[in-house]
């Protein structure tokens, strides 16, 4: 049978309503890249749409394999994954969802700082295991107020996490390319070591991508000390991961909570061993309502590049 041909593909994981809105859209699916790009010739021709939501490498080979294509719409704030500069040197454009997902990246992020912080999964075991009742309470965790926080990469999801754990009265540092206008008392780094030398609780919102990678360093997590702790809420990139385990189990760091990884799903197996992390499977955006509203604003970039309008939510 002849593959069909549509003006927009949609690549990855799209269920429910968002499979059925694209349905609606005319888009024809492909459970990823290398089957859109095996995908008949007469198919790979009308594509103008790619609806994106993989995090596999869309590079320029693929983009040359879609000879029409003029737009990639990616389901998230992250676009990494996406060669933004291929893209543009072929005219073609890219979007993104930001904004929608700020509030719910926020909470885990601050979520995971309290969790490693006061030992809750730990907490939690205790109870279910019946040490409580054989053992008596739990050894004392540690404070959050009081303390000081650095955010690393003060944009809307950083501004976001900034102001959540000022109401939780910590100390507000944070490094960013250009200082920012912020509250009174917030302190401004010029670079993550400093800012890791000054802080407790290290939290990373940068974008993912080779300007950010292995961001926070050996050096960076040196600086932060063996009472600091990082929470990662943004690409598991911007860590030098390796660097980081080896401080978490040598006790020259604290503790981490952690949303992403190197290699994900596939996780390096020694975080498993460790009991002063917290670990999320790349949970940041993953409630229905934050899903819907993304699925939702990828649709409108869609629907505008075909009618020839501005789009909402344009990367080039």
């Amino acid at each position: 049978m002849e593959d069909e041909m549509a003006d927009v593909a949609a690549v990855g994981g799209y269920e429910g309503e968002d499979r059925a809105a694209l349905e609606a859209m005319g888009a024809v699916f492909y459970d990823d890249l290398g089957a859109l790009g095996d995908a008949g010739e007469d198919a790979r021709g009308a594509v103008r749409v790619v609806a994106y939501k993989h995090h596999q490498p869309f590079d320029g080979e693929i983009m040359d394999r879609l000879p029409q294509l003029g737009l990639i719409a990616n389901n998230g704030v992250g676009y990494d994954a996406i060669d933004v500069d291929a893209a543009k040197a072929r005219g073609v454009r890219v979007t993104n969802t930001p904004d929608v997902l700020n509030d719910d990246v926020a909470d885990l992020a601050v979520a995971m700082l309290l969790m490693q912080a006061r030992d809750l999964c730990a907490g939690d075991a205790w109870v279910r295991q019946g040490k409580w009742a054989e053992e008596g309470a739990m050894p004392l965790a540690r404070k959050v107020a009081g303390k000081r926080a650095g955010i690393c990469g003060l944009g809307r999801i950083g501004r976001e996490i900034a102001d959540r754990l000022a109401a939780f009265k910590l100390e507000i540092h944070y490094h960013s390319r250009h200082e920012k206008e912020t509250p009174a008392g917030w302190t401004y780094h010029a670079d993550p070591v400093s800012l890791a030398g000054a802080v407790d609780f290290f939290v990373i919102a940068l974008v993912g991508g080779p300007d950010t990678e292995n961001y926070v360093d050996a050096g960076v997590i040196e600086a932060l000390g063996p009472e600091g702790v990082i929470v990662n809420i943004s690409r598991g990139t911007v860590i030098d991961e390796s660097a980081m385990l080896d401080a978490l189990e040598a006790g020259r760091l604290a503790g981490a909570g952690l949303d992403v990884f190197r290699g994900e799903p596939q996780v390096d197996a020694r975080f498993a061993r460790l009991g002063n992390v917290v670990l999320q499977p790349h949970v940041g955006s993953a409630t229905g309502e934050t899903r819907a509203a993304m699925g939702a604003l990828q649709r409108r970039n869609v629907a505008a590049f075909l009618a020839g309008e501005e789009l909402p939510t344009p990367v080039v």
